[in-house]
């Protein structure tokens, strides 16, 4: 690798034109990169959401949720299904394996559920949604003002939404909470009779009227001229005047009923700030920039506002901008520092500033070539690659001080400067190229990890891949070629002698010379010594806290409520009402986005009885204190139903009970022991049940004999029930050109069960003189996990130590005495927490084997490098130690920052043995080699080391608070590991080599005495 050196440094000039453009290249690079809160990722979930309005849970569960879930289980790559079945609404979660085609594994789905072998009721639709992390809106919008909410949503419609499509970068602008508008015609019975026509009459004429059919071409003259037949309606009048065909005589609709378009029956209410409102979500294009949209959607406020008018008032309610922007300030501060820290590190080491500065080149340079990678790559910029950069800043400077160490230490001599450069670069190339492919090499194993940390972490990896590698380039081929511009040759050279006198009587030869001679001299102290530090080390595990991937610190706190079964929507407003009332007095809340009830479609997952807040709060707020605050407020409400508080900012912190069983009674009373006891455990809050009781019905049971003597069958009176509780659906109608439904209304609604027992079927016959008409109870919902009944317990950690509370929890459930037949396991983050550690664990050992591998291949040795690798024990020593001084949890990013210091502390002892090496080959004995490589080393490795640990401290300490949740338990652990496994890899090594050495002559000296015995 030298030869780079020596090819840099006869073409200076090319070297230094091609530094300037990989500059500008890097310049642009970083000011083309989108910038982006996490990663885009693939979800590899779909959803499945079927309505049937009045079907009961049990008729959902049996006739909708069944079939679909055989349809699922015929797809391939599904890893599992969770299923929710309540009134009218079936869910089904349909979780793939990552790496499955998400728009094939869709379209299949969809394909199976649309054919005749599903099995579905007629009238029946399922929805298939799926999507990726770019589906989701980058920026929602709340719109409120004076007029009715119809009035609002057209403004909106027409006015805001031509708008905000037209920014760049935006896909797609959705609107939620406006009420739709549908035709609905009330037929006058009499009017029917006396034209001699029934209700399906009027279905016949809409469907055969008011459409476009294209009927062909003509050709007149040198002109081919399509062919339609129809007209659209315009408006009701045209409806009204609409002939029905069948009847005695001419007739219009009109005539027979009345039409009129009127608001459909609201399923759900939305508000922000207690006003009325109308949602705007806004996704982008792939190559959208978050920021940038959000910065062009907050230009149009006040276009927005003038074009609703009337009071009109534009908030936001989710905003991923102002993280992202803050988190890219919080991290280059902090990047910033770290880099000012290691060159002050720098510069009391070299006590030179030139030297200093050709040194410090390497940072920026490193990373304006990572950022070409990244844009080339395709990524982003996000709190992932962002707070890898800000993490690489200590360690992209290793390779170059080892670098100038050198050169320097060869200039001392008195050596030419091109003489002194190159051999400064030979003597150390390839000892800082083994160390930093090492390093790099330690984020291969990240390939095996799957599920959601393989995929956020991924790109973490690769960029701090790519500034390792762009250091090392840096070190051989810029620094030699800065060093020799800047670096001046010492005017007065002493001899070696000299020098090696002076190092000796230097501060830091003078505290470790003695310490290392000790130690060689006492080996078995040492390793005992050694060997009980590590059983330190095992008996500190029990006492580190362990977490997922912690909080994100994200302003926004999202809020959902539970209310009894079967409640109105009138009775969640109020209940929401107080919640929302109460939120708006909390010191640090800025915004409250509230729904009511759910809507249609991918919106019904979240159930009928439910209502949700979105809370913005204070940006500058201590978030834990805005959400104590916030815990406060709901606890202290009465009669609000269950109210649950969710800020793990997308991440997911839910720990889930499973409970499963094939029989209803023994499933419900498996969940109820479950719910006592997860209620029991300290730690733990929030804690629900998805098996939230049993709802009221009507149930209307036919007497057979009675409705043969008024001519009715099941089939016929389920029909006559359905059109006296809700409209029938006519299918759709064009009016002025939008198209809207058409119901059939069969007059007022009966109000109450005696009212609907009052219900005529025939003359003189009711209702309840041929049925059974009574309120009967049934469960809310039914809910299956992979097809099996179950139950979900679940509860949020109060603290951010995920494992006590799980090992509690699992405690619990091992002590229940379930009934038979009923099997209870945990899930949720804590099943999430044990793959991602049993992934990351194999990931850690196949890291220790590549770069075993590359140190067998830097050494051609198979013992030596296991001699180095007792650095990394060690490095976990200090890593546990610091984690559990500071009350930093175990989790994601920690086990990533262990990852990355099994190829951070090698490289210290990678430097170290390849001094001895060189030493050894010179003909010296292997303790004064191990004594010279050692002090000569010493300075270097103190240099990289307390380097890395200063670019890193302003994270650890988590001074601007950007992206902690990554980079401060991330920045813990390889401070502590490299406090730890410096001091000890100076001590340990050479001790362990001296007797790998020793071992090696005295089995070559009994080989040696055997061969001269032989021969005699």
């Amino acid at each position: 690798m030298s030869s780079l050196a020596r090819f840099s440094l006869r073409n200076r000039a090319f070297v230094g034109l091609s530094t300037v453009i990989v500059a500008i290249f890097g310049f642009v690079s970083l000011t083309s990169l989108k910038l982006e809160l996490i990663p885009s990722l693939e979800l590899p979930v779909m959803a499945v959401v079927t309505t049937d309005p009045g079907s009961s849970p049990e008729v959902v569960d049996q006739q909708i949720t069944e079939p679909v879930e055989t349809a699922v289980r015929a797809i391939s790559g599904v890893a599992g299904t969770n299923a929710t079945s309540s009134s009218g609404v079936s869910t089904v979660l349909v979780e793939l394996d990552y790496g499955t085609d998400l728009g094939q594994a869709r379209q299949d789905l969809t394909n199976r559920l649309n054919g005749p072998a599903a099995g579905l009721p007629d009238g029946v639709s399922p929805e298939v949604f799926a999507g990726s992390v770019d589906d989701f809106p980058v920026i929602q919008l709340s719109v409120a003002s004076d007029d009715d909410l119809s009035t609002l949503s057209a403004s909106v419609q027409d006015e805001v939404v031509p708008v905000l499509s037209d920014l760049d970068g935006v896909r797609e602008v959705t609107v939620s909470g406006a009420p739709t508008q549908q035709v609905r015609i009330v037929p006058d019975q009499a009017a029917l009779a006396a034209a001699g026509l029934d209700a399906q009459s009027i279905g016949t004429a809409l469907e055969n009227n008011g459409s476009l059919v294209p009927a062909g071409a003509l050709t007149e003259g040198d002109s081919t001229l399509t062919v339609q037949v129809g007209t659209q309606f315009s408006d009701v009048e045209d409806l009204t005047a609409l002939p029905v065909v069948g009847a005695q005589q001419p007739t219009t609709l009109g005539q027979v009923a009345e039409v009129s378009l009127d608001d459909a029956a609201a399923s759900s209410i939305s508000r922000t700030d207690g006003r009325p409102s109308i949602s705007i979500g806004i996704t982008k294009t792939p190559d959208g920039n978050t920021v940038d949209i959000s910065h062009q959607v907050q230009d149009v406020f006040g276009d927005i506002e003038s074009a609703v008018g009337n009071g009109a008032s534009v908030d936001v309610v989710f905003d991923q901008a102002p993280f992202i922007e803050k988190s890219v300030e919080d991290l280059t501060v902090e990047g910033a520092l770290g880099l000012v820290f290691a060159i002050v590190v720098i510069l009391i080491f070299l006590l030179s500033l030139r030297s200093t500065l050709v040194t410090a080149i390497s940072i920026p340079l490193s990373l304006l070539l990572a950022f070409i990678g990244l844009y080339v790559g395709g990524y982003s910029l996000n709190i992932l690659t962002l707070g890898a950069l800000t993490v690489a800043i200590g360690r992209v400077v290793d390779d170059s001080i080892v670098v100038i160490e050198n050169i320097k230490r060869h200039l001392s001599y008195g050596t030419a400067k091109f003489e002194a450069i190159v051999t400064g670069v030979k003597e150390v190339a390839g000892a800082i190229t083994s160390a930093t492919l090492a390093t790099a090499a330690v984020f291969l194993p990240i390939a095996v990890v799957g599920g959601q940390v393989g995929e956020l972490f991924r790109p973490f990896a690769l960029t701090v891949s790519l500034a390792l590698l762009a250091s090392l380039v840096v070190a051989l081929t810029i620094v030699p070629v800065i060093a020799g511009w800047f670096l001046k040759p010492v005017e007065q050279p002493k001899t070696m002698e000299e020098i090696e006198d002076e190092e000796r009587d230097g501060f830091l030869q003078r505290l470790y010379l003695p310490v290392l001679h000790r130690t060689n001299a006492h080996p078995v102290i040492t390793l005992v010594v050694a060997v009980a530090i590590l059983a330190g080390t095992v008996a500190l595990s029990p006492l580190m806290k362990t977490n997922f991937l912690g909080d994100t610190g994200q302003n926004t706190v999202a809020i959902t409520q539970e209310l009894d079964p079967g409640a109105s929507l009138a009775r969640q407003d109020e209940a929401a009402t107080q919640v929302e009332e109460a939120l708006a007095d909390v010191d640090g809340v800025e915004t409250v986005q509230t729904t009511v009830g759910s809507g249609e479609g991918i919106m019904a997952i979240a159930g009928s009885s439910d209502a949700s807040f979105s809370v913005t709060t204070d940006e500058d707020a201590d978030q834990e204190a805005v959400q104590g605050r916030i815990r406060e407020a709901i606890d202290g409400l009465e009669d609000v139903g269950r109210v649950n508080l969710d800020a793990s900012g997308g991440f997911g912190s839910s720990l889930d009970v499973v409970v499963t069983a094939d029989d209803p009674e023994t499933l419900e009373e498996a969940g109820d022991q479950v719910l006592g006891a997860v209620q029991d455990i300290d730690g733990a809050q929030d804690v629900t049940s998805n098996a939230s009781g049993e709802q009221p019905i009507v149930s209307v049971t036919l007497d057979q004999a009675a409705a043969a003597q008024a001519g009715l069958d099941e089939s016929a009176l389920a029909g006559i029930v359905a059109s006296a509780l809700q409209p029938v659906p006519l299918g759709t109608v064009v009016l002025d050109g939008e198209r809207r439904d058409a119901v059939l209304a069969m007059g007022e609604v009966p109000q109450g069960v005696d009212a609907l027992r009052q219900t005529p079927l025939a003359e003189g016959v009711t209702l309840g003189q041929i049925a059974n008409v009574e309120e009967v109870l049934v469960p809310t919902t039914v809910t299956r996990l992979d097809g099996d009944r179950s139950i979900t317990v679940s509860t949020t950690p109060e603290s951010d130590d995920l494992g006590s509370v799980t090992s509690a929890l699992q405690s619990a459930v091992d002590g229940l005495d379930l009934p038979d037949g009923a099997e209870a396991t945990i899930g949720g983050v804590a099943a999430d927490q044990d793959e991602a550690f049993a992934q990351l664990g194999l990931a850690l050992l196949l890291a220790v084997l590549i770069v075993y591998l590359i140190m067998v291949g830097t050494f051609r040795s198979l013992i030596q490098p296991l001699i180095l690798l007792v650095s990394i024990p060690f490095a976990a020593t200090g890593s546990i130690g610091l984690l559990v001084a500071t009350g930093i949890p175990l989790g994601v990013p920690s086990l990533i920052g262990m990852l990355m210091l099994i190829g951070i502390v090698v490289t210290n002892a990678i430097v170290l043995i390849d001094l001895v090496n060189q030493y050894r080959e010179r003909g010296l004995d292997a303790r004064e080699a191990v004594e010279e490589g050692a002090r000569h080393r010493l300075r270097p490795i103190l240099m990289t080391s307390l380097a890395t640990i200063g670019a890193l401290t302003p994270m650890a300490f988590g001074l601007t608070g950007g992206s902690a949740f990554i980079s401060q338990p991330l920045a813990i652990v390889v401070i502590g590991g490299l406090i730890t496994s410096t001091l000890l890899t100076l001590v340990l090594v050479p001790v362990l080599y001296l007797l790998v050495e020793r071992l090696r002559d005295r089995l070559a000296r009994r080989r040696q005495s055997g061969s001269v015995t032989a021969a005699i």
